[in-house]
């Protein structure tokens, strides 16, 4: 390991060129030592080469392109994983675009917990989209829910974490029987915390994201949610040798109600409806899957 490469940043990819480039725009304006991180590129099968998006930022970022055969973003993540060099990995999206002192935030923190996984704030770069904005809206909830103790977290999302390389090998990387970007990185935070590590969430570790969203496509990313839901209660059930947990009821009352107390552009009637929505089509999803799917068996290796 290069002793002066604090970070590796590993970014998956699928079919986004544009997303990514605007992506790779933001990193050239970190403020950060140059010699001090890697940005590792995962093309998960795209169907277009993406070297004439990657090579330009090659002057100006410590930066390598893989490419693999499409098997899905936990996959691509751990092929990331095995090819870098820093002594953290960073976690993020190709629709997500960094803040300038985003890594400096995150080295503060690890220096006086390097044990610890960190999760940033994300922020939604398209507020004029109503299903955007209601899909960011219903990630902020969780953090709310989830960290409220923001020094005893339990939830973050992968397109805003990091962690020690070293930790994360010997927890046995991203489970590859997620199929879909959803649910693995909830299964990793409760993997971590069940081995007794610690969580902590810090607000001021900022990335944009720009997720265009339509009602179909609002509809498909949590009806897989709620694939991705039952396949984490399977494995968690199947771990703890325990039925399934569900949230109290507190929680989706409060849920409810959540876009009625934040501020937004949008018509929190609209906002709220959403909500029913995205709960309606996350519990289709979870059955869905139930009907069609057999028990998973987790992913027992320490190799992706």
């Amino acid at each position: 390991m290069e002793p002066s490469l604090f970070f590796s940043i590993i970014i998956p990819t699928y079919n986004r060129p544009e997303r990514l480039e605007t992506c790779l725009k933001s990193l050239t304006s970190l403020n950060y030592p140059r010699d001090r991180f890697e940005v590792i590129i995962v093309d998960d099968g795209s169907s277009k080469p993406l070297e004439s998006i990657v090579s330009p930022f090659k002057q100006e970022l410590n930066l390598q392109l893989i490419r693999q055969d499409n098997a899905g973003p936990a996959t691509a993540r751990n092929t990331g994983a095995t090819r870098a060099k820093g002594k953290f990995l960073v976690f993020t999206d190709d629709d997500c675009q960094s803040d300038p002192n985003w890594l400096q935030s995150l080295e503060t923190s690890f220096e006086k917990n390097p044990d610890c996984l960190l999760g940033g704030h994300t922020i939604n770069q398209l507020p004029e989209n109503l299903y955007s904005e209601a899909s960011q809206l219903l990630i902020d909830y969780l953090y709310t829910y989830f960290n409220s103790d923001p020094a005893q977290s339990s939830f973050f999302t992968s397109n805003n974490f990091a962690l020690s390389a070293e930790r994360f090998r010997e927890i046995g990387y991203f489970d590859t029987t997620f199929p879909l970007a959803a649910g693995e990185d909830r299964e990793l935070c409760d993997r971590w915390l069940y081995r007794g590590n610690r969580m902590i969430y810090l607000p001021e570790a900022l990335v944009y994201h720009t997720h265009h969203l339509s009602l179909s496509r609002f509809w498909r990313q949590h009806f897989n949610y709620g694939r991705g839901a039952y396949h984490f209660h399977q494995l968690r059930s199947q771990r703890d040798r325990e039925p399934i947990k569900v949230e109290p009821s507190t929680f989706y009352f409060s849920l409810l109600r959540y876009p009625f107390s934040v501020s937004s552009s949008q018509p929190r009637f609209l906002l709220a409806g959403l909500f029913v929505v995205s709960q309606i089509a996350n519990v289709a999803g979870f059955f869905w899957e139930s009907s069609t799917q057999t028990i998973p068996t987790a992913r027992n290796t320490n190799s992706p």
